[in-house]
């Protein structure tokens, strides 16, 4: 496995804060964070999306954004309530189904060699 090299840029506070923010439920670096974007970045670029289609798509991610950080738990007791809630319902234990579900298929998946 070869290393990967790698090098310093600066980048505006707000956007760091925002990766860190963005990193920290998916357990990723600030830095693999970035890494992330810059790599939806040119899928977007390379899929052919038009400049309108691009913002539509980034409207309706920070609105949902903003409708998440509005409905998320402000204390303990509050995602404890949440957790127990969607325990009950069942949708906790559907969820760790999916993910594990998805997670073998990607195991399962041969990675191609370059």
């Amino acid at each position: 496995m070869s290393a990967t090299a790698f090098s310093s840029v600066k980048l505006p506070a707000h956007l760091v804060e925002q990766a860190r923010q963005a990193a920290q439920p998916m357990r990723r670096s600030v830095a693999s964070q970035i890494e992330y974007w810059a790599t939806l970045g040119q899928i977007v670029e390379h899929t052919g999306l038009s400049v309108q289609e691009a913002r539509s798509a980034i409207e309706q991610y920070e609105a949902a954004a903003r409708t998440a950080a509005l409905a998320a738990p402000t204390s303990v007791d509050a995602l404890t309530a949440r957790l127990l809630a969607a325990q009950t319902r069942g949708t906790l234990a559907q969820r760790v189904r999916e993910v594990v579900l998805e997670n073998q298929a990607k195991a399962a998946t041969p990675v191609a060699s370059h």
